[in-house]
């Protein structure tokens, strides 16, 4: 059982930035692949971003390429995800969300490859 929570969601204009961040409580993420997802109204969770346990490997969305960042730091054990001139397109909630893996490079883009989820923190973005 992996415990985690999203912080840094919030109200910003469009055009600006925010960063979220992912925890785990008692827990390592050390050894975990992580992903970000969203969920608007009425639409279904959509894959965000990816990183490998080494850091090295990442990969986006179409939507979202050029735009957002994914990383992390073992020191601090969290992930984030910064986001830049954000469109009104992406309010949605976020969700943080990891894989145990083995594979230092592996990365993942769908939901259901992924065993453990936070809560959600609401990002809205207005025009």
């Amino acid at each position: 059982q992996v415990q985690m929570a999203e912080s840094g969601g919030g109200l910003v204009q469009a055009g600006g930035s925010l960063r979220l961040s992912c925890t785990a409580s008692g827990r390592t993420l050390r050894n975990y692949a992580m992903g970000w997802f969203r969920q608007a109204p009425g639409k279904e969770r959509e894959f965000v971003a990816a990183i490998s346990l080494s850091g090295s490997s990442t990969y986006y969305a179409n939507s979202v390429r050029g735009r957002f960042t994914i990383s992390r730091d073992n020191v601090k054990d969290t992930v984030y995800l910064q986001m830049n001139s954000l469109k009104p397109e992406d309010t949605a909630v976020y969700y943080c969300a990891a894989e145990p893996t083995s594979g230092y490079y592996r990365v993942y883009t769908a939901a259901n490859d992924y065993d453990y989820w936070g809560q959600g923190t609401q990002v809205t973005v207005s025009s």
